[in-house]
């Protein structure tokens, strides 16, 4: 999926070289804050701009049954090789079996993407970022690309758990982590395995920006529980997780939602 639309810089085109390379030779990979920002052509202003949608997140009644206060939202798109993302129907949001073990022939319904964070630019530039590494991983016309913003809190009280089900894997082809935000925040570090368990990558997101990527078919992952520096207030981590899977044709992408 070379043909992703956009003008990429010399060095840009670099840092997405490097990824790929990381990702078919290691599996996992991280990306540092400037080199992602360098990619999307986004400064701090955009950033913070970005944010803002995190404050208008919705409970996740799913995560609360495992005893972890987080919210999200979820928005399903298609996108092809000319960088052309369209909005799929809101549906009931299912993983493949034998991927996740807590919710594996579960489906949640979670509240869709605001208007406004899916016609933020930054956002559509990293779907055309994230398509542009994935071509690495396979070939495909359209990427099937699953969307979802995450706050996770925590208190002295109630550790806050990013992974509720533990190490696991998502059935998709390329799994990413983009951190937003953390505020009061320790722990939250995320470990990448291979199948025998042994762990190839291990790194906690602290600056926003920094983006991990993680090649779901060959590797399982799992994020660390989240507790309060300072235990009178309450610890918050802000991640945008977006997977990506190829298929055929946007007409079977719309039947298994």
């Amino acid at each position: 999926m070379e043909d992703i639309s956009g003008a990429p810089t010399l060095r840009s085109a670099g840092e997405v070289a490097e990824a790929r390379k990381a990702l078919l030779s290691r599996h996992a990979h991280v990306m540092e804050p400037a080199a992602v920002s360098r990619c999307l052509g986004a400064d701090a202003a955009d950033w913070r701009r970005f944010a803002v949608h995190w404050e208008d997140l919705a409970h996740d009644e799913y995560a609360a049954q495992e005893g972890t206060y987080r919210l999200r939202r979820y928005g399903h798109f298609t996108l092809d090789r000319t960088g052309a993302l369209r909005p799929m129907p809101h549906l009931a949001f299912a993983q493949p079996e034998d991927t996740n073990p807590l919710y594996t022939g579960v489906d949640r319904h979670f509240e869709p993407l605001t208007d406004v964070f899916v016609a933020d630019p930054l956002f559509k530039s990293l779907m055309r970022l994230l398509g542009r590494i994935a071509s690495c991983l396979q070939d495909a016309d359209i990427w099937s690309v699953k969307v979802h913003p995450f706050r996770v809190v925590a208190s002295a009280d109630s550790a806050g758990l990013p992974t509720p089900e533990g190490r696991h894997r998502d059935g998709v082809t390329l799994v990413t982590s983009l951190m937003i935000a953390r505020e009061n925040a320790v722990g939250g570090q995320s470990s990448v395995y291979m199948p025998d368990g042994a762990r190839i990558l291990v790194t906690t997101l602290q600056e926003p920006g920094t983006l991990l990527l993680g090649d779901d078919r060959a590797t399982l992952h799992e994020v660390g529980p989240l507790r309060p520096a300072d235990t009178t207030r309450p610890a918050r981590r802000d991640v945008l997780v977006t997977t990506l899977t190829a298929h055929h044709s946007a007409e079977r992408d719309a039947q298994v939602g």
